[in-house]
C-alpha cells in the first residue's frame, strides 16, 4: 500500500506542467500585479501543486464577463495541474463587500444569497474543469458564532482599515462605515487560510482585501499567500467597471444573439483589452481593419463561441449582419415567455432582456423601444405582454413574446 500511494504521489508532481514559456504566459498575460513574483515563479518551476483561489460573494444571480477574467486566469492555473479552488461567498456575501462603495450594501438575506447562487457552478463550467475544481462555501467555517469574530478581529488593526481609500473618501464626507464593512476583508483572508491558499487571484480593486489575507493567514501562523490581480474590464457602457449593479455587463449565460449584440455596443477603444482578457486569441492574431466593425465582429464571434459553441457564434453574426448591416428584421429573435396578463416590462426583466425597471422607463422615454408589428413607439410603460407581439428594444435586441 505504501509503495501504491508513493507512485501516486510521484504521478502527481509529473503532471505539474513548468514549461517556462506557458508559466511567463501565465505570470504575465492579462495580469497587472504579482505579489511575491518570484517566489511564486519558483514555486512553480519546483513543479509544487499549488492551491489557487478565486472567491465569489453571490449578491447577484449571474456571472458575466468581468468575472470571466480571474476564472480564465484560475483555469491556466488549473491547466498546468494545479488546484483551482472556488470560494463561494454565501456568508460573506450577507454582509457584502465595500469594495468601491460610497455607502454601506443592503444586508441580503440568506435566502437572497441562495437564491442568488443557484446557478453559479453551471456558470463558472463554461470556463473550469469543475471535476477537477474544489468548491466550497465560506458559511462553512464562517457560520461558527463568536469564536471566530474574536479572532479575526485580532488579526487586523483599525488603522489599516481606514488606510484603504474607499473608507478614507467616507469619512471625509462624514458618511457611515458600519463595523461589519471593517470585518469584511477579515473574513475573506479567512477563506485564505481554511483552504490553505498559497494563490489568490483578484481584480486590481480587491488588492487591499487580497493583501489582508496575508495579514490573517500570518496571524493564524500560515505561509502567505501569493497574489495576482488581474485589471478590470470596463462594461457596455465603456466607463465603469462590468458590474449587475450598473446594468452594464454581458452574463456568461446570456443568449448568443444577445451576447453578439452586447458585445458589438463596446466602445471602440476596448477592443484590444476584450481580446486579451475574454478570449484565446494572440495578440499578433487580432485582425486588422481600418473599420472597427469588423475587428469588432470577430471578437463578438469569439466570445459567443467560447459560451454557445461555433454553430450558435455563425448564427449570432448572420443574424446581426442581416439586421444591423442590410437593415432586415431578424427571422431568429429571443422569446420571452409570458404569464397570463403579465406586463411587458416585468417580463423583460426577469428574462434578463434588460436590467431593470428603470432602465425599460428610460427606454421608453427615449423613444427606443419599438413594436415591430405596428412600427409605432411604445408609450405605456405599463404595456401588457400579448402572445405573437415583437418588439425591438435599443437598437440591437429583438424579442418575441410566447
Amino acid at each position: 500500500m505504501f509503495l501504491q500511494y508513493s507512485i501516486f504521489r510521484v504521478i502527481i508532481r509529473v503532471m505539474i506542467d513548468t514549461d517556462k514559456d506557458k508559466i511567463e504566459e501565465l505570470l504575465t498575460h492579462g495580469v497587472e500585479e504579482v505579489i511575491n513574483k518570484e517566489n511564486l515563479r519558483k514555486q512553480i518551476l519546483a513543479g509544487k501543486q499549488l492551491r489557487v483561489k478565486f472567491g465569489i460573494d453571490p449578491t447577484m444571480p449571474d456571472l458575466h464577463l468581468g468575472h470571466s477574467v480571474p476564472l480564465r486566469k484560475l483555469r491556466q492555473f488549473q491547466d498546468l495541474g494545479h488546484k483551482a479552488v472556488l470560494i463561494i461567498g454565501d456568508y460573506t456575501a450577507m454582509i457584502g463587500d465595500p469594495t468601491g462603495r460610497s455607502e454601506a450594501r443592503k444586508i441580503l438575506t440568506e435566502k437572497e444569497v441562495k437564491n442568488n447562487m443557484k446557478k453559479y457552478l453551471n456558470q463558472a463550467e463554461k470556463i473550469l474543469d469543475i471535476t477537477k475544481t474544489e468548491i466550497e462555501y465560506n458559511s462553512k467555517w464562517l457560520d461558527k458564532g463568536i469564536q471566530i469574530i474574536f479572532a479575526l478581529a485580532q488579526a487586523g488593526t483599525v488603522n489599516q482599515m481606514l488606510r484603504r481609500a474607499d473608507f478614507r473618501e467616507r469619512m471625509e464626507k462624514d458618511l457611515d462605515i458600519t463595523v461589519l464593512e471593517l470585518m469584511y476583508p477579515l473574513m475573506q483572508g479567512y477563506d485564505s487560510v481554511m483552504v490553505k491558499a498559497d494563490v489568490e487571484l483578484g481584480g486590481t480593486d480587491q488588492k487591499f482585501n487580497l493583501l489582508m489575507g496575508r495579514k490573517v493567514q500570518r496571524h493564524f501562523n500560515q505561509p502567505e499567500q501569493d497574489i495576482v490581480t488581474l485589471p478590470l474590464l470596463e462594461g457596455i457602457d465603456g466607463i465603469k467597471k462590468m458590474s449587475k449593479s450598473f446594468g452594464n455587463y454581458i452574463a456568461l449565460d446570456e443568449k448568443p444573439q444577445e451576447m453578439f449584440g452586447k458585445i458589438m455596443s463596446i466602445k471602440d477603444e476596448l477592443i484590444p483589452k476584450y481580446f486579451l482578457l475574454c478570449t484565446n486569441i494572440k495578440e499578433t492574431e487580432i485582425p486588422k481593419s481600418e473599420n472597427p466593425r469588423d475587428v469588432k465582429m470577430k471578437l463578438a464571434y469569439e466570445i459567443v463561441k467560447l459560451y454557445h459553441g461555433e454553430k450558435e457564434a455563425r448564427q449570432a453574426e448572420e443574424n446581426f449582419i442581416s439586421t444591423f448591416q442590410k437593415g432586415e428584421i431578424p427571422k431568429e429573435m429571443t422569446e420571452v415567455k409570458i404569464k397570463e396578463g403579465e406586463k411587458l416590462m416585468d417580463a423583460l426583466v426577469r428574462e434578463k432582456i434588460i436590467s431593470s425597471k428603470s432602465d425599460f422607463r428610460r427606454l421608453v422615454e427615449e423613444k427606443a423601444v419599438t413594436n415591430l408589428d405596428t412600427d409605432e413607439k411604445l408609450e405605456d410603460v405599463n404595456t401588457v405582454a400579448v402572445s405573437g407581439m415583437r418588439f425591438r428594444i435599443g437598437k440591437k435586441r429583438f424579442v418575441k413574446i410566447k
